[in-house]
């Protein structure tokens, strides 16, 4: 069965766009150009789980005609753990921090590539599959080995000491790889809800792990700046060394 996208975007010319590309990638992409046809095909697919109308994404903008797409967004993250891609006009720190804090998983700025767009898809699918916690247990990027149960971390063969919190915020950062996470999200989870606003913790700590995990701390290749919004560790299918 092939995966299904529903796509909300009212601008006529980039929705087709995207839905011809997605289909030529195998994709099935049921499209929308408005907040009410969004939300009744959501309840469509709500009742009928198991039917080949099954989703496995959506893609929302946020200027619809009928409202606003973080309406869906919501709604979608409060009956479904269904990843969410936003993609907006809007490029303001404070908007993308308040939707990935709302639930969305991820956020394109337009104009995007149609590549940079799949890539998105593509880690965000991967995320939802069954085995994905599994296969994420021991994890090998470029020098690194990664031991997530074990909490061991090496690099070129050779154990890199980690700290208990820089261990914490190298995991929850890994629990999302490929996706961005903002400094709200990563300052709770990891220190708690009372640190939420000591971005410094935060700048601090990725320092340090950049300067014990990349080959130039001064050039991360994973641990990668949002800036103003988060931090994103790089997809895991970064070729080895």
């Amino acid at each position: 069965m092939k995966t299904r996208i529903l796509l909300v975007e009212d601008d006529l010319t980039l929705r087709e766009v995207l839905k011809q590309s997605l289909e030529l990638e195998g994709f099935s992409v049921d499209s929308h150009s408005t907040l009410a046809g969004a939300r009744a095909a959501w309840a469509y697919h709500l009742n009928t789980p198991r039917s080949p109308s099954n989703l496995s994404i959506v893609i929302v903008d946020l200027g619809l005609p009928d409202g606003d797409g973080s309406t869906l967004i919501r709604l979608v993250r409060s009956q479904s753990k269904l990843p969410v891609l936003v993609i907006s006009a809007r490029e303001d720190d404070v908007s993308k921090i308040n939707l990935l804090d709302a639930g969305a998983d991820d956020y394109l700025v337009k104009p995007f590539s149609i590549g940079e767009l799949k890539a998105r898809i593509r880690v965000a699918l991967r995320r939802q599959s069954p085995d994905h916690h599994a296969s994420t247990d021991e994890i090998h990027i470029g020098a690194l080995e990664i031991n997530l149960p074990k909490r061991q971390v090496k690099r070129l063969g050779e154990r890199v000491h980690l700290t208990p919190t820089e261990f914490n915020l190298l995991a929850r950062l890994l629990s999302q790889a490929g996706q961005v996470v903002t400094h709200r999200q990563l300052l709770n989870d990891v220190w708690g809800a009372e640190y939420v606003e000591h971005v410094h913790y935060l700048r601090l700590y990725m320092a340090q792990l950049r300067a014990k995990l990349e080959v130039d701390p001064a050039a991360p290749e994973l641990l990668l700046t949002e800036t103003g919004v988060g931090y994103r560790f790089c997809e895991l299918s970064l070729p080895a060394e």
